[in-house]
């Protein structure tokens, strides 16, 4: 089956409910999950992030795409654990303790579901005890921390050492302060954990 332009298109434009009629009727017509993902859903995602580039989206429209699509993946994921598919890379992402700031985040995790990425949101105010059992229960390649509050960027780097030993790429930066991520893997090309 062919990419369902229904779906690209749903996502493109943001519009959740028409997301989910494209993803019913392409299931119907036979389609399997990850070909949906695969052949409709990233590369919308890949469309919107490249028309954000383009100064021609801003952050509401990849708000809008990230729920359309994360509206779409609701229904393929059920299918997906009964037939034993499985996305091939798993992110743990969360805003650390003490902020409760979710937009970045939300639009970083939207990002990479859209991407082909299954992501494990851990919400907002996550302690580092939290990141850790999620690094040990979840075995993620890949964490995310998020911080805006100037009074919490310190705790990326405490999460940092705190799971640095348990294998996870480490990906945690903040909107004012940047810092390099050690030995862990903090670079644009992020397809390579396909």
């Amino acid at each position: 089956m062919a990419q369902s332009n229904d779906l690209y298109d749903a996502i493109l434009n943001g519009d959740a409910k028409k997301a989910i009629t494209a993803t019913q009727a392409a299931l119907a017509a036979g389609a399997a999950p990850l070909q949906l993902i695969s052949e409709s859903m990233v590369p919308a995602m890949d469309e919107v992030g490249r028309l954000f580039e383009a100064e021609e989206y801003y952050v509401p429209e990849l708000l809008l795409a990230g729920r359309a699509m994360r509206s779409a993946l609701e229904l393929l994921r059920p299918l997906m654990i009964a037939s034993g598919e499985k996305l091939s890379t798993r992110v743990v992402i969360g805003t650390v303790k003490g902020d409760l700031h979710d937009i970045g985040k939300n639009i970083v995790g939207s990002m990479l579901e859209g991407g082909g990425f299954e992501v494990i949101d851990l919400g907002t105010d996550v302690s580092p005890e939290k990141f850790v059992a999620a690094v040990k229960e979840q075995r993620p390649q890949i964490v995310c921390l998020s911080s805006l509050l100037t009074v919490t960027m310190p705790a990326i780097e405490d999460n940092y050492r705190r799971i640095e030993d348990r294998g996870a790429a480490y990906a945690g930066e903040s909107a004012y302060w940047r810092r390099s991520c050690h030995s862990a893997v903090c670079q644009r090309d992020w397809r390579r954990w396909l």
